[in-house]
């Protein structure tokens, strides 16, 4: 007998659920909408729709890559970050929503201005630079990363949702190139300590890619280079914004303190964890 959208949905979280994946019901979900053509919406109101079985052939192959761990992102090339869809490769970062705590504070800096230029430090895909540029029509934004093909999938965000024309995009080892003095420097660099790397969840050791991950012996090896090269692009009353991991903010502050840095803010995500820290220099 043909499955249904509810049983093959059914047969699917479960297994998912034996694999150990929390989010069982939903990828399961997800990946049937994608291989359908479905949306969320047609699912609940027609639970007992039989579906050619080129779909389900096609359903259970997206499901085979999942049950091996791979994202939801990475199979459809597509991440939802601050309401808006972002693609993504094996050449960026899958963005996460802890970053979306560099968003809330970059638009409160802004908040008052007639003019905000802000630069984006190691882009990948492009999140954080776009959606700046996105929520801020005042903005403009300069944005590196010494990945060309992590440039692209960023060119190409940025098309996407209307703001190329407002950000310029370099191929650049953190300040390589760049020219300029800018309101915010704003980055999420890699922070994980090589050590642990091998240690992580399958879904980012074996997806994410290692420069966008691996942030030295120590995890601070970036820290070290924004905070070093900073000084000499801020703007007077200026900002820089890092996102740290969770167990980083004292060691981060550090850092900045070395190089005449004083704190300006700390920012928790909604784990409750210190996320983002920005600084500014004694006026």
């Amino acid at each position: 007998m043909p499955d249904s959208v509810a049983s093959l949905i059914r047969r699917a979280s479960k297994q998912l659920s034996v694999r150990g994946i929390e989010t069982a019901a939903l990828d399961a979900r997800l990946l049937l909408q994608a291989s359908a053509g479905l949306t969320h919406t047609d699912i609940v109101a027609e639970p007992d729709l039989i579906l050619a079985p080129e779909v389900v052939d096609k359903f259970w192959t997206l499901m085979e890559r999942r049950s091996a761990f791979e994202p939801v992102s990475r199979i459809l090339g597509v991440r939802e970050f601050y309401g808006r869809d972002f693609k993504i490769t094996p050449a960026v970062l899958d963005p996460r929503a802890d970053t979306e705590t560099l968003i809330g504070v970059g638009l409160a800096l802004a908040k008052g201005k007639e003019t905000f230029r802000f630069l984006d430090l190691g882009t990948g895909s492009g999140a954080i630079a776009v959606t700046l540029l996105a929520e801020l029509p005042i903005a403009r934004g300069v944005a590196t990363d010494v990945s060309g093909e992590a440039l692209a999938v960023a060119k190409a965000n940025a098309v996407t949702h209307g703001v190329a024309d407002r950000l310029s995009l370099l191929k650049a080892d953190w300040y390589g190139g760049v020219a300029g003095n800018f309101d915010l420097i704003v980055s999420n660099p890699p922070y994980i300590p090589a050590g642990e790397i091998e240690g992580l969840g399958p879904e980012v050791r074996d997806y994410d890619p290692d420069l966008a991950l691996a942030g030295g012996a120590d995890g601070l090896a970036a820290y070290r280079r924004i905070a070093a090269g900073a000084q000499r692009f801020l703007a007077p009353s200026g900002h820089v914004l890092v996102e740290v991991g969770a167990t980083q903010a004292q060691a981060v502050n550090a850092i900045f303190a070395e190089e005449g840095f004083v704190p300006a803010g700390q920012f928790r995500d909604l784990g409750g964890h210190a996320r983002a820290l920005s600084f500014n220099l004694p006026r």
